[in-house]
């Protein structure tokens, strides 16, 4: 049984620094809260009364992200929970996306009321409370993601909006070359060589040989294409290797290929705080708007700009906040969250000569996903594939099915 015993924890590696991050935020809208209610009850103004229980607001919508934070913290390693408390970050995240969206509905009701039936506006209270409240917000902003950015490993990668892309720099007598794994939507990869600097490089002296751990080499010709070398044959995963790359009658440069699939944002934001920072966010952007709409009005007398400010802020957040539902809902589902990914898996078993019977692919929580892979092979065993896959480096949980269809299916969950 000690087989079957791994750990089921899916917390984000800054789980505790983020729960930390929103209770210091909660505490600054806590006393400005409590401030302008003070203020606004002994200097009798109506206004910062209303804002201060407007802050209450935004400080329950925090409060929510830290109990989501400390309980999935507390919890993670409660058996009850099978896939660990990952996703309850998650969940928070719809229920805050929820909550702004009630917000965008009200605020643009009261802004619509306010054009058909204009009120009075107090501009020497209401310009420096507005003011008073982007500061806040602007203060949360930075509490929340200024000093909490995640460390972005881009030095020796690029991002063309479809693949993350490795890139080694190759000197050589022609001329600085550019060696990536050209990964195009479902094309097959291949290696690309391209120049990086001024020369010419005859395409029958160009070769690269991989060397894989278990000591397998393979042997990659290239041919030009366009402004470019490409290798004529595909690359199997999984793309974790070392690179012998030949140039001309030169020594081979040794290059290292690393499989470090970082899914990008979908598969590690952590939807919890995302939901906290757009909380923020969006309060800063209606302060902003609100600003300006006082502003305008006061100095030309357009009064219908503040509710015109209003209704842009509405707007604003309903965008905001569809676009967290969506997000937080595709996880809450179970959707596959990331295709490139389930691509690789297919191509790391097709490649080996099998067939790919079955392959479910989803979240448990922030940076770690799951995968039950079914594979039918008359030539590899359950172990095999078990290190193949261990290279993928965000599949925190992996349950292989390995059938022959001469004996009954091995079925074994792997850390």
């Amino acid at each position: 049984m000690s087989d079957f015993e791994h750990s089921h924890v899916f917390l984000a590696p800054d789980h505790e620094r983020s729960e930390r991050k929103t209770r210091a935020v909660i505490g600054l809208c806590g006393v400005m809260m409590i401030a302008e209610i003070i203020g606004g009850v002994i200097f009798g103004s109506i206004a910062l009364v209303a804002d201060g229980l407007h802050m209450s607001t935004h400080a329950g919508a925090l409060l929510l992200a830290a109990l989501a934070y400390r309980y999935s913290r507390r919890h993670a390693r409660d058996p009850r929970f099978t896939f660990g408390t990952g996703k309850l970050g998650d969940l928070a995240g719809f229920t805050s996306a929820i909550v702004l969206a009630m917000i965008a509905i009200l605020i643009g009701y009261e802004a619509v009321a306010r054009i058909l039936h204009p009120v009075a506006i107090h501009f020497a209270e209401a310009i420096p409370i507005a003011c008073l409240g982007l500061t806040v917000n602007l203060t949360s902003a930075w509490l929340l993601s200024g000093r909490g950015h995640d460390h972005h490993h881009g030095h020796g990668h690029v991002d063309d909006g479809h693949a993350h892309q490795e890139v080694h720099a190759i000197s050589s007598p022609g001329g600085r070359w550019l060696l990536t794994i050209d990964e195009e939507g479902a094309a097959p990869p291949h290696f690309r060589l391209q120049s990086g600097a001024a020369g010419r490089l005859r395409i029958d002296q160009a070769e690269i040989e991989t060397v894989r751990a278990d000591g397998s080499r393979q042997l990659f010709s290239l041919a030009r294409e366009g402004g470019f070398l490409k290798s004529r044959d595909a690359i199997p995963e999984p793309h974790e290797f070392t690179a012998l790359v030949r140039l001309g009658g030169h020594p081979p440069q040794q290059v290292r290929f690393e499989e470090d699939h970082h899914g990008h944002s979908r598969a590690h934001r952590d939807n919890n705080m995302q939901a906290a920072i757009i909380h923020v966010a969006a309060d800063a952007a209606v302060s902003i708007l609100v600003i300006v709409g006082l502003v305008l009005a006061r100095v030309f007398g357009w009064l219908w700009m503040d509710p015109l400010a209003g209704i842009i802020g509405a707007l604003v957040i309903a965008s905001w906040s569809y676009g967290l539902i969506r997000d937080t809902t595709a996880i809450l589902l179970d959707m596959n969250p990331d295709t490139t990914l389930a691509d690789k898996l297919r191509s790391t078993v097709e490649g080996q000569g099998d067939r790919l019977t079955d392959l479910h692919l989803w979240r448990v929580g922030p940076g770690h996903l799951a995968a039950i892979i079914g594979i039918a092979t008359q030539r590899h065993d359950i172990d095999y594939y078990r290190r193949e896959l261990s290279r993928f480096k965000i599949l925190s949980h992996i349950t292989l099915e390995v059938s022959s269809g001469r004996s009954k299916p091995e079925l074994e969950p792997t850390p």
